[in-house]
């Protein structure tokens, strides 16, 4: 199984931190290393890592992180950063051959969540997203968060910041098919930016995207200073396959 982690955007919110988001350390570690190592944790044999900006940094720490670990880390830079994150996605998706796991560099998850992810596929879906229904979790930015509302059987029928219901919180981990690439690809030519929300809505539109529910299990964006310092106190006690030793 592959993993494709998004790492291309400007992170303005931490620029003071680090001109480089995915390059900030939480306890010593990049965040594109705990991605990294928190994707290997749950299985995965290949990280494709989507860089843009102040990628020629990020590709060379990339080079030497494959050296350590114990899978293959690979990288693809999109031409424009700036566009919105489907974009990565679809740059990500076309290095894969299956499915795949879904990450975003700024985002720690515990080890159970990805590795369930792995575990909910079947025909019935196009991706698969794990969401939390502490709608009210101290841990989430609710002018940054995204929002999810669902049906009765846990499939998506609306998905992004400014819907107006929602019952779940989008925890920025997905087991996607080569469909939800082609599904950013739908809403572009429909007029969408391309935002990775505008594919996952194209597919609830066809009750094509599902969820798994976390469960109470640890996870947090690490989106702007005082998350980071939330994340430099949080992240040991949850972490620790990261964490650990090759």
């Amino acid at each position: 199984m592959d993993a494709v982690i998004i790492a291309a955007g400007y992170g303005s919110r931490l620029a003071e931190l680090s001109p480089s988001k995915p390059l900030i350390p939480v306890c010593g570690m990049p965040l594109i290393e705990i991605g990294a190592r928190q994707a290997a944790a749950a299985g995965v044999n290949r990280v494709v890592v989507v860089t843009g900006h102040r990628g020629a940094e990020v590709e060379a720490f990339l080079a030497d992180l494959g050296k350590r670990m114990p899978i293959a880390i690979e990288h693809v830079r999109v031409a424009d950063w700036s566009k919105p994150n489907g974009h990565s996605v679809m740059a990500g998706a076309a290095r894969c051959e299956g499915d795949y796991l879904l990450l975003m560099a700024d985002h720690m998850f515990d080890s159970a969540i990805l590795a369930n992810l792995l575990k909910v596929g079947d025909v019935t879906r196009d991706v698969t997203l794990a969401i939390d229904l502490r709608i009210d979790n101290p841990l989430v930015d609710p002018d940054d968060a995204t929002w999810v509302k669902t049906d009765a059987d846990g499939f998506i029928t609306a998905i992004g910041k400014t819907i107006p219901v929602w019952d779940a919180v989008d925890c920025g981990a997905f087991l996607a098919t080569p469909r939800l690439a082609a599904a950013i690809g739908a809403a572009i030519a429909a007029g969408k930016a391309g935002s990775l929300s505008d594919g996952m809505q194209w597919l609830a539109d066809r009750r094509r995207a599902a969820t798994l529910e976390i469960g109470g299990a640890w996870w947090m964006d690490v989106d702007d200073p005082r998350a980071h310092a939330l994340a430099e106190e949080l992240a040991p006690r949850h972490l620790a396959a990261a964490f650990a030793a090759d």
